[in-house]
């Protein structure tokens, strides 16, 4: 397998950045989209904030008839593929039915309309309940609904492992392309906020239950208690790089060029935690050193005996402080299987901008020896990046990015690597 998996398209739906602009101006700024949960009363709960997509009516974006069949999280996802779709100059209709494919990732699927429609089992009868119920909540339907928008009737699939999710989609698409799919649509969009998937969240006891939004999320902070979910994620157009040159692609954010994922030893085995070994197993794949990469993407649990294994599998790759580190999801929340691929367009964009977005409202414990990049933005060349994910349940993955000078390459036959 020789293809190269490149980016030529990203679509964001984030709760600090309806889009990839917005999204990006806001994450430079620091502005966070944490706050009070809106779409239900969360006052009998013991967690009360989240990451909400604000002001998102599906209405201004998608056909009544889709809107009747599917969940929140659905119709974000659809959006967000139109994005990436249009980011990338791609007309479905130009390109061949079955050179083209979708795998996401999801780790709940769609709870609000599920719940919607056991509220009208028990309170009016079974007659009431949609028919449409039986595909909105599968982990799936973002695949199917949007393969079925765009005809793209390719090698497709979903993968559910929590937050790792979003990683090893990516990293299905990225081994599709290298056998010869033109295009792949890869990553995840959640949305889980509603009070039937607020309770399933709270049962893993690792939610924050602090009510300042500056100060609930707080990744390796000494008063880290836990995380804030999220709604959202990101999904991207991964091509095969000759593809994307023959066909004039307008821009190619970066080359997917390493992929690792590993799942933890049994608890109380006394085996090293896995994360370390996802990382190494990515560098290895894509042909680089540790002292190659510029920017390391956190997993930034909050809790702190997870964010202790993260900086220790960190420390154990790069050396004490050798490599920045950040994670900007601190101003979205913690978003599912959308979690990881909002923070690869993070990490494309870096590359980008040259620049490394900040972890805010963090005041960085020494006892974890990293370079967490805080308050603002560092201005610096980012070349190669990796960003890390873990799934509830021992599920680690890695994923490692590298910039293409897609100028000087669009004239030849060959991408140069910056």
């Amino acid at each position: 397998m020789t293809s190269r998996a490149v980016v030529t398209g990203l679509g964001v739906v984030s709760p600090n950045g309806f889009g990839v602009d917005d999204y990006w101006t806001a994450t430079r700024a620091g502005r966070t989209g944490i706050g009070r949960i809106t779409r239900f009363d969360p006052r009998r709960y013991p967690a009360k904030l989240a990451g909400e997509v604000s002001g998102f009516r599906a209405a201004d974006h998608l056909p009544s008839r889709l809107i009747t069949q599917t969940d929140r999280m659905t119709q974000l996802a659809l959006v967000s593929a139109d994005h990436a779709l249009a980011d990338a100059g791609v007309s479905t209709q130009d390109m061949p039915d079955f050179g083209m494919g979708v795998v996401t990732a999801s780790s709940c699927g769609g709870f609000e309309f599920g719940q919607g429609e056991l509220q009208n089992l028990w309170s009016k009868g079974g007659q009431y309940v949609s028919a449409y119920q039986s595909f909105a909540w599968f982990y799936a339907v973002n695949t199917g609904q949007i393969s079925i928008r765009h005809g793209m009737r390719g090698p497709s699939g979903v993968v559910v492992s929590d937050q790792a999710g979003g990683l090893d989609a990516i990293g299905q698409a990225r081994r599709l392309v290298r056998k010869g799919s033109d295009l792949i649509l890869s990553g995840g969009v959640d949305a889980s906020i509603c009070p039937w998937g607020w309770v399933a969240q709270l049962s893993s006891g690792k939610l924050s239950t602090s009510e300042q939004p500056e100060r609930a999320y707080l990744p390796f902070d000494p008063d880290a208690a836990g995380h804030v979910p999220g709604e959202g994620g990101a999904l991207l157009i991964i091509e095969d790089a000759e593809t994307a040159r023959r066909r004039g692609a307008p821009r190619v954010y970066g080359e997917i060029c390493g992929y690792g994922s590993t799942f933890d030893p049994r608890p109380g085995s006394g085996r090293e935690p896995a994360l370390r070994k996802a990382i190494e197993i990515a560098l290895d794949d894509a042909g680089l050193s540790p002292a190659e990469i510029d920017v390391v993407f956190a997993d930034a649990a909050a809790v702190p005996e997870l964010d202790r294994v993260e900086a220790a599998a960190i420390t154990a790759v790069f050396g004490p402080r050798k490599v920045p580190v950040t994670a900007p999801k601190t101003m979205t929340g913690r978003l599912g299987s959308g979690a990881a691929p909002l923070d690869v367009a993070a990490a494309l964009l870096a590359m980008r901008s040259g620049l490394i977005p900040p972890t805010t409202n963090v005041n960085p414990s020494p006892e974890y020896d990293i370079d967490l990049v805080t308050i603002r933005p560092r201005r610096t060349s980012v070349n190669a990046a990796v960003v890390l994910a873990r799934g509830h349940g021992g599920f680690n993955s890695a994923l490692v990015l590298r910039s293409i000078d897609w100028n000087r390459s669009k004239g030849g036959s060959r991408y140069g690597i910056r």
